[in-house]
């Protein structure tokens, strides 16, 4: 058998930390429950990225739904900086106290994904990414992982069933195992051509038994105008100066008129690699640099019982608001609802002249989610128009 959670005990609350179920005795022995407010922040980021993308909300909505609790949070797929609530829960703590683990887990490595998968396509520019690494990850998270990626700014996902989830087509070349078996570039290539739907882009791995150089003008030469592209994907122990073997192939192709051959790269790739490959690549294929990207390490603490403002050392106290500039998009958080005698227009404009909006927002109402969930190809446009704004 495959060592996976059953979704039924992941919403029983079976799958968290012991000393929850321990707490949880202890104050229902006690008699003692809260109406608490909570919420999920990170206070920094892998390798000092300075945002992240937040991803995982539509499982935590699935976890979420069914409990007597209000929910508010930023849209799945909003970038978002250190110390900033990506979502708050209200309600009886023995309601959901239980479920911190599984939701931190959910939003945790979904955001994980997608940051990277952001930070590859920002990289990229306008050149295309696509999602490679599923035979890094246990086959039953690969849905998750896929949909992460791509919400995240990838272009495509390789596996079928994944691809079948996100009603996208699946994106892929062809393996080395193809042209061994077929004992040579050109024949491999040739039979790919003969027997795949037209639909499927022609693109021919050139670095399985001889020099890319001479494989790329070789395959070329046979397929002509057919030939959409070759890929590369050859192991570091092979590759030398791998940027000066791209330029030399691009060269060679050039000159013999076949400049509408594109260049495909993998192997091996995250957002430095392909910045210094951008200006001979045409598009990549990233596995696991995004497939095994750190988790960003949210975590879940209580700001405010019975209606009081309390939370524990080092940590802001109260329910927050996260305000973003529409202008200049930049941040800042103020107390909601604001206090007493504090006026809130004074937070609707900020100083570059831009207004203020609000970004978390209503999402569960007792049981009831408020909002209609985006598809994953309106989360990754909105990923991919906030990226203009950030840097890597």
């Amino acid at each position: 058998m495959f060592h996976i959670a059953d979704p039924k005990d992941i919403k029983a609350g079976q799958y968290t930390d012991v000393y929850f179920t321990r707490t949880m005795e202890v104050l229902r022995a006690k008699k003692i429950d809260k109406r608490v407010k909570a919420e999920f922040i990170a206070k920094r980021f892998p390798e000092d990225y300075g945002w992240g993308v937040f991803a995982g909300l539509e499982e935590a909505i699935y976890l979420l739904r069914d409990l007597p609790v209000k929910v508010r949070a930023m849209r799945e797929g909003t970038i978002f900086r250190a110390y900033e609530p990506v979502m708050e829960i209200e309600g009886m703590y023995t309601e959901f106290g239980l479920y911190e683990t599984s939701i931190l887990g959910l939003l945790c490595q979904a955001s994980g994904v997608a940051t990277k998968a952001a930070r590859c396509k920002k990289a990229a520019g306008d050149r295309s990414v696509i999602s490679f690494g599923a035979r890094r990850i246990h086959p039953v998270i690969a849905p998750m992982v896929e949909r992460s990626a791509f919400i995240g700014g990838c272009d495509g996902v390789s596996v079928v069933k994944d691809a079948e989830m996100l009603h996208e087509e699946p994106s892929g070349t062809m393996p080395h195992a193809l042209i061994l078996m077929m004992g040579d570039t050109i024949e491999a290539t040739k039979a790919f051509d003969e027997v795949i739907h037209p639909k499927v882009k022609r693109v021919s791995l050139i670095d399985t038994f001889n020099d890319e150089k001479f494989e790329a003008i070789r395959v070329a030469e046979a397929m002509g105008k057919k030939l959409f592209g070759i890929r590369l994907d050859t192991p570091s122990s092979r590759r030398g100066d791998f940027q000066k073997i791209i330029e030399e192939i691009r060269w060679e192709l050039n000159l013999r008129g076949f400049g509408h051959v594109k260049i495909f790269v993998s192997g091996g790739l995250e957002e430095k690699r392909i910045l210094s490959l951008n200006p001979v690549v045409d598009a990549y294929g990233v596995g696991t640099s995004i497939t095994n990207a750190r988790v960003i390490d949210f975590a879940m603490d209580i700001i405010e019982i019975d209606g009081k403002p309390l939370a524990k050392r080092g940590k802001m106290s109260g329910s927050k608001s996260v305000l973003r500039c529409s202008k200049c998009f930049q941040d800042k958080m103020v107390p909601y609802p604001p206090p007493k005698g504090t006026s809130a227009k004074k937070s609707i404009r900020c100083s570059c002249g831009g207004h203020f909006r609000e970004l978390l927002l209503p999402l569960i109402q007792n049981g009831k989610v408020l909002q209609d969930l985006p598809t994953p190809q309106a989360i990754r446009q909105y990923v991919i128009q906030q990226l203009v704004r950030f840097d890597l």
